[in-house]
């Protein structure tokens, strides 16, 4: 089933939406809110499962994307990995930094903020464009209660929901907290989630291993950007990612848990923009790195005020299935 938040309130209301998207109907009877839905999942979905098959039968209201916060409008946790490994090589290597060998056996991980996500159709607002305003293809899961030191094979099947995410970064900003050795804060503003959450037997085979095997498409300015899929490259799937957050506490049910930027490899080497035969990038950053690598100057601009930015996945028939993430870049005034 696919299930989105309409706004309304803090925590949005929740309702059922079709297969195609195109019609939903509420949830209010079973649960107000997707967070109390997860609070006692075990018994609300089966009834959200029923309203779900009733809704494909016909009836409903028109859907539109616009009208949605981000599923969980805030959530108890974020916590976004780096299962990516490729990403995070080529970052490094662009600043002449050691790639520790830990970084392939063990995830990396931050904790982000997670009070006020961004809608899917909202603006990315920034004070200032040399705060080096960057965008982040993800997929992201939420999660039931995950027991503390829950082991990587068992860890995915708490998975209760998946999403795409654009994880805004501030990239000139991440130095200088990165220095301090005390992560990240002021760097990561306000992410936002597709307009809809979806079961994982929505996705039929392309989920599988803990991975979602599909690409995941970008555009800047209208124009395609990336497509990489995010089943390849992935050193550390959603069950190690999560048994990594779980090692020393528990999670509680509507926690957050991100892949990290989405990045291929090509012929086991940096990858190529879509206009050069490549996949093309998750973010600007992986972009300029490799242009760092090339030719020593990074040439692709970071985002600037007026910025489009478009991120969806489709399923194999080319139809959208958690709608798309599609929002524009602008000046914050106080």
């Amino acid at each position: 089933m696919k299930l989105a938040s309409l706004k309304q309130g803090r925590d949005g209301r929740l309702v059922i939406v079709s297969k195609d998207l195109s019609r939903y109907v509420a949830a209010a009877d079973i649960a107000a809110t997707l967070q109390d839905a997860l609070d006692d999942w075990a018994t609300v979905a089966p009834k959200l499962e029923a309203l779900a098959a009733t809704l494909e039968s016909g009836g409903g209201e028109a859907f539109d994307s616009n009208d949605c916060s981000s599923p969980l409008p805030r959530a108890f946790q974020w916590a976004d990995g780096s299962a990516y490994v490729n990403h995070v090589e080529l970052v490094r290597k662009a600043r002449g930094a050691e790639m520790p060998d830990s970084f392939w056996t063990e995830p990396l991980m931050y904790q982000g903020g997670s009070d006020s996500f961004i809608g899917p159709r909202e603006v990315i607002l920034a004070a200032s464009e040399d705060w080096g305003i960057d965008f982040e293809a993800e997929v992201a899961v939420i999660t039931g209660d995950v027991p503390m030191g829950v082991s990587a094979s068992d860890a995915a099947d708490y998975v209760q929901l998946l999403m795409i995410v654009n994880d805004v970064s501030l990239r000139s900003l991440i130095p200088g907290e990165l220095a301090k050795g005390f992560g990240f804060f002021q760097s990561k503003p306000s992410s936002a989630f597709s307009p809809v959450a979806v079961t994982p037997d929505e996705l039929g085979d392309a989920w599988r291993g803990a991975k979602l095997h599909l690409p995941l498409l970008s555009f800047l300015n209208g124009d395609a950007f990336g497509k990489p899929n995010a089943g390849v490259d992935m050193t550390f799937d959603f069950g190690q990612l999560i048994a990594h957050a779980a090692k020393s506490r528990p999670l509680a049910a509507g926690t957050i848990v991100g892949s990290g930027t989405v990045s291929n490899k090509l012929d086991d080497g940096p990858g190529k923009p879509i206009v050069d035969g490549g996949v093309g990038y998750s973010c600007i950053a992986e972009i300029r790195t490799i242009e760092t690598i090339q030719s020593g100057t990074p040439t692709t601009p970071f985002l600037k005020f007026g910025d489009q930015v478009k991120i969806e996945m489709l399923d194999e028939n080319g139809d959208t299935i958690f709608g798309a993430i599609d929002h524009r870049v602008e000046q914050y005034t106080a």
